[in-house]
């Protein structure tokens, strides 16, 4: 297998294990609510922990890829999830399950800009759509997987079953990133021996690109951590779907989210390689729609097409936004840019879930958190028109036009 090949199946699988550690609490949310008598606001704070945690490792985790490489920490990380996600099946209070959480969202969080560094790093400008599209299928894959797998074992035996389950995963990617990811950049041309002339990370926090592309990533991860935290728990009580459909029908828009992310990916890397900020923008507002149509429909498989399409479109961004991202940071702070990018979008994460959580308990109906994702994705499309000022296909980023 060719090396970089190599490199995108293990960041795939790596981001694969990552997600299904982090969508099991989703689709286990209806079982764990009804077993400890939670309330909608109450698991909305469970869901948030992990947010928190993960936001407040994205910048130290960006700055330690840095300075040491991706590898170390796409290795150690995977080690720290099976630990915490194996321990969320030990806890059955709502303070154990916070403690759990925002550990998991901090092993998790720790490696996530090394994701964005090992692609920079080991493909040309106009690959990294395609590439960062194919590994983002993962946020795809693991919920479509996590579905079937978490109904079956919710089913025979047991909510804490599921977390006991999910350290495996975890543990492979840790050997298998040891194996395929290379310790030197295979196409990185920074001189390492040569002063850093990229700029200091102060001096990268003034870029204008940075706090553009970090406010569109904010409004995307409303819409989007509300939608894999809550979908499930949607069409548990607003469409009285039982624990084992869940599994299946909660695994649908999941297959439309890999198409959106291949077809997204390739338009990125050729016909619109140059116009990735507006192909990015379009989704954003095709995925508002998308969301506006599932809850005004008024059958189940018109729902689920809506969200199904939804999911096409949220997830379908990923490729071209990882790939703007990139072409916009400095070469050697690759790692540093998407962490502080990555954190400012999980306030967004961090929130989301809690706010959708009291909305629909504050007014008895889904309406509201719904509106307030769409909100969200309609600030990112705006933020993505912006960043249409930006000089794409070089890596130098025109920031004074902004």
């Amino acid at each position: 297998m060719d090396t970089r090949m190599k490199v995108v199946a293990a960041v795939w699988f790596f981001q694969t294990a990552n997600y299904l550690d982090r969508v099991a609490m989703s689709f286990a949310g209806p079982s764990i609510m009804k077993s400890l008598s939670m309330e909608p606001n109450q698991f909305g704070i469970v869901l948030s922990a992990f947010g928190v945690g993960y936001f407040l490792a994205q910048i130290p985790g960006g700055l330690l890829a840095d300075r040491w490489g991706a590898k170390p920490l796409m290795v150690i990380a995977p080690l720290f999830w099976a630990l915490f996600g194996g321990a969320t099946g030990f806890v059955a209070t709502l303070a154990g399950f916070v403690l759990t959480r925002a550990c998991l969202g901090v092993s998790e969080g720790m490696s996530n800009a090394s994701c964005y560094k090992v692609i920079g790093d080991n493909f040309e400008s106009r690959d990294r759509a395609r590439a960062v599209g194919i590994w983002a299928t993962a946020f795809a894959v693991a919920p479509a997987l996590a579905g079937p797998i978490v109904g079956t074992l919710l089913v025979h035996y047991g909510w804490q079953a599921v977390f006991f389950f999910m350290m495996a995963p975890a543990l492979i990617a840790a050997f298998v990133n040891s194996r395929f990811i290379p310790a030197t950049p295979l196409i990185d041309a920074i001189d390492r021996t040569a002063p850093d002339k990229s700029g200091s990370f102060v001096r990268i926090l003034r870029t204008p690109s940075l706090w553009v592309l970090s406010l569109a990533y904010f409004g995307f991860n409303i819409a989007y951590w509300g939608y894999i935290g809550w979908m499930p728990s949607y069409l548990a009580l607003e469409r009285h779907i039982d624990v084992k459909s869940i599994g299946v029908l909660g695994g649908i828009p999941y297959v439309f989210a890999f198409f959106g992310m291949l077809l997204a990916g390739w338009l990125g890397s050729t016909a619109l390689y140059r116009y990735r900020p507006q192909l990015v923008a379009v989704f954003y507002v095709c995925g508002a729609v998308s969301l506006y149509f599932a809850y005004g429909a008024e059958t189940l498989p018109s729902t689920l097409t809506g969200l199904s399409f939804a999911a096409f479109f949220l997830y379908g961004g990923f490729g071209p936004f990882g790939a703007i991202i990139l072409e916009c940071a400095p070469e050697g702070h690759r790692a540093a840019y998407a962490g502080v990018i990555s954190t400012v979008g999980q306030v967004a994460g961090a929130v989301a879930p809690a706010i959708v959580g009291a909305l629909v308990e504050t007014t008895g109906t889904f309406a509201s958190g719904f509106s307030f994702m769409i909100a969200g994705l309609c600030v990112a499309s705006a933020c993505l028109m912006f960043v249409t000022f930006f000089r794409f296909g070089t890596a130098t980023p025109v920031v004074a036009a902004i």
